[in-house]
């Protein structure tokens, strides 16, 4: 991957001005996932595409070995992002995950079971729209187990959304939200849904990349109880 850096870098210097290496890191929250900080990379390749790298990290207990906070589960990705336009960015990325929980950790000799490189692999698709009154955002993640695909431990899930939103100013945007997590594969049970969020939004966008995210709605989910709610505050630079 560190080919597409080097070819940044031998653009013509006109080329370069036009657009530089960005980055956001971004603090978020909701009751299902718990707290998780992200980052997210972009760096030109040429005028219409980016070699993108991203991750996130988990920190929420239950998702390691025993629910002890060893062993928390990590991602990391890398991609590419394609602008079409000014307003439009597709992005498909490929991301690996670390830690236990579509794997089910990896088996010592004893039967023990800790953390594994490789937990699972996630292919996405993330598309993103900016023009002047509207915004909208679609995101689409497949969690495969990478490590021990038997009947006993492994697990992939489904990860989705998508928001619309008005832009009533270039600081204050709103718009309704979907969400959907499904586990696609659950050894010894049927695959289910595990929420279904429907929902609004409220977004706040400052100079210099600052923005703050408010989420909040319904699970359609039968077999859920309660609201949902998320909250996302970062900057991009």
């Amino acid at each position: 991957m560190l080919m597409t850096v080097a070819a940044a870098t031998a653009l013509p210097a006109h080329a370069q001005e036009k657009r530089e290496a960005t980055y956001t890191v971004a603090l978020n929250q909701d009751n299902f996932f718990g707290f998780y900080p992200t980052f997210n990379g972009l760096i030109p390749v040429n005028e219409k595409v980016d070699f993108s790298f991203y991750g996130t990290f988990w920190t929420r207990p239950a998702f390691g070995i025993a629910g002890t906070g060893d062993n928390l589960w990590t991602e990391f990705g890398v991609g590419a992002a394609f602008r079409p336009n000014d307003e439009l960015i597709i992005k498909p990325q490929i991301g690996l995950t670390s830690g236990s929980l579509l794997s089910g950790g990896a088996r010592g000799a004893a039967g023990a079971r800790g953390g594994a490189f490789g937990d699972g692999i996630v292919p996405s698709l993330t598309i993103n729209y900016s023009g002047d009154q509207f915004e909208a955002e679609y995101y689409g993640g497949y969690y495969a187990a990478l490590r021990n695909r038997n009947n006993t431990s492994g697990l992939d899930f489904l990860h989705t959304w998508v928001n619309i939103g008005y832009k009533a100013s270039s600081v204050v945007s709103f718009g309704p939200h979907y969400e959907l997590l499904s586990n696609t594969r659950n050894p010894g049970g049927r695959a289910n849904k595990v929420y279904e969020w429907l929902g609004a939004y409220v977004q706040f966008t400052l100079p210099k990349g600052f923005f703050a995210r408010f989420t909040a709605g319904a699970d359609l989910d039968k077999d859920n109880t309660g609201d949902f709610y998320k909250m996302s505050v970062g900057m991009s630079f």
